[in-house]
């Protein structure tokens, strides 16, 4: 590449909507993509944090509509580009040239690791519209190295510019990173992106690792706003990496001062390593399940951690989440027949 080693995505408005239920305001966004614009952050991820069609009593309802959120920030770049995630089956291409027609520049289409053959169509669409459009593996951590490679490869041959292994459940290790990124890079003729959570407190070393083997596309959201413990930082991240004399033409001041001064003002709580989020790497269980895994806790009279560890058990995925209250009534019930036993 030419001015950057390495371009960054910043999720803060779309994955960082999960860690405050999908809450954004529009003067809010207006605000975040202002100062990112001003600091040259090159892509700017705007959407439900469930992507394009997320908001619905499943997936946690929106505050504002996700199209005024993206056309306002869309009206507020001067040089970024915004970016939308779809996960097909949630989103379709109808919002997808809805997002376009609001000019959005990117398109990021997610499916689980498994399942990249139902991208074909939403990343066949994007590119006819003339978006920038990534393939998005999703759970990258439940296949072998083998499969994730196999899957690659198809979202390539769809079409995608580049091709993403995201550590959902934040629960890969840095070997684990350094193997994948190294077949990925060996096999794909594409670009190749990662996407981090910090629930074992392993994103910045895994986006550094995945950097070493050849991604070139890496995702970090300002102040680790994002679902269960958030993203690589993105502040941090600039900084380490000019450091590292790899170049990401962003202003590391200006990513240091939006992070304390317009974006922290906007989380419920810190974003930190808690009781939950460690449990959602430990269990490899997708990041924004924790919420409803919370609200299902309290509403069974369970402990959360039960509901998440038994769910990564049965390798539960994003889309299952119906399956939380199930998980969480059967412990229930289960428990209760322990007690009267006894």
């Amino acid at each position: 590449m030419n001015e950057r080693d390495v371009l960054i995505t910043e999720v803060a408005l779309r994955d960082g909507s999960h860690a405050i239920a999908h809450s954004y305001k529009v003067d809010q966004v207006v605000r975040v993509t202002k100062a990112l614009d001003e600091a040259n952050v090159p892509y700017i991820e705007v959407s439900h944090g469930d992507g394009l069609g997320g908001s619905s009593l499943q997936y946690g309802l929106s505050t504002t509509n996700e199209f005024e959120l993206i056309e306002a920030a869309v009206h507020t770049c001067k040089q970024s580009k915004i970016a939308v995630l779809l996960l097909p089956g949630i989103g379709t291409v109808k919002e997808l040239k809805v997002a376009a027609d609001l000019g959005v520049k990117m398109a990021r289409i997610a499916t689980h690791v498994t399942e990249a053959d139902v991208s074909k169509q939403h990343i066949s669409k994007s590119k006819e519209l003339g978006l920038e459009t990534v393939g998005f593996l999703m759970m990258s951590h439940m296949v072998p190295v083998e499969k994730l490679v196999e899957q690659a490869l198809l979202m390539e041959s769809y079409g995608a510019d580049v091709v993403y292994m995201v550590d959902s459940a934040g629960a890969f290790l840095p070997h684990e990173v350094k193997q994948r990124i190294a077949a990925l890079r060996q096999a794909l003729s594409v670009e190749i992106g990662f996407h981090a959570h910090n629930n074992l407190s392993l994103a910045m070393a895994n986006t550094l690792v995945a950097i070493e083997e050849g991604a070139t596309r890496i995702d970090g959201s300002v102040r680790c706003l994002g679902a269960g413990a958030g993203n690589t930082q993105t502040e941090v991240l600039v900084g380490v990496l000019e450091r590292l004399n790899i170049k990401t033409g962003i202003d590391f001041y200006k990513m240091m001062d939006l992070a304390e001064d317009i974006v922290a003002p906007i989380l419920h709580t810190p974003q930190e390593i808690t009781r939950g989020s460690l449990i959602l790497g430990y269990a490899g269980v997708y990041s924004s399940f924790l919420l409803h895994a919370n609200r299902a806790a309290k509403k069974w009279n369970v402990d959360a951690r039960d509901i998440l560890v038994e769910l990564g058990k049965q390798r539960v995925v994003g889309g299952q989440e119906d399956m939380i209250q199930d998980v969480a009534s059967k412990i229930a019930k289960e428990r209760a027949v322990l007690l009267k036993g006894e």
